[in-house]
């Protein structure tokens, strides 16, 4: 666990434009499996959620389709909440960041970890985006 001071600004990047966050595991249950689309972002204090996935995820879900719902949760803070979504995202194995849209309770799209280091975070935004026209 890290100390909440520390974590704060990093939560505040997303729940400032609209994420909501998810810190049991009967909220992340609630909000993915309700009908419509569901955005996860999986969020950690690691250098390239900071410089790539936050910003993209901030840019995407500015596109003109996009999800019904936006959420978070913490790696290394909510752990039972972030044990639950990653269950969710199986067969992806735990990643963090990680974003992952479901629609209908179903994983539709997954960005792991691999996928967010060393991109610019226009190319995750330009990812999420196709796939919010997909599935949105």
């Amino acid at each position: 666990m890290y100390p909440e001071y520390l974590v704060a600004p990093m939560r505040n990047e997303l729940t400032s434009v609209g994420f909501e966050e998810l810190k049991t595991p009967e909220e992340v249950d609630a909000a993915i499996k309700q009908e419509g689309t569901v955005f996860v972002v999986v969020n950690s204090v690691c250098g390239c959620a900071a410089a790539n996935a936050r910003p993209a995820a901030v840019a995407a879900i500015k596109n003109e389709k996009h999800p019904d719902k936006v959420v978070t949760v913490f790696a290394g803070m909510e752990k039972d909440a972030v044990d639950k979504a990653r269950n969710y995202m199986l067969p992806y194995p735990p990643s963090s960041p990680a974003m992952a849209l479901f629609k209908d309770g179903k994983l539709v799209h997954m960005i792991e970890r691999h996928q967010i280091e060393g991109r610019p975070a226009q190319m995750i935004a330009d990812n999420l985006v196709a796939a919010f026209d997909e599935y949105c």
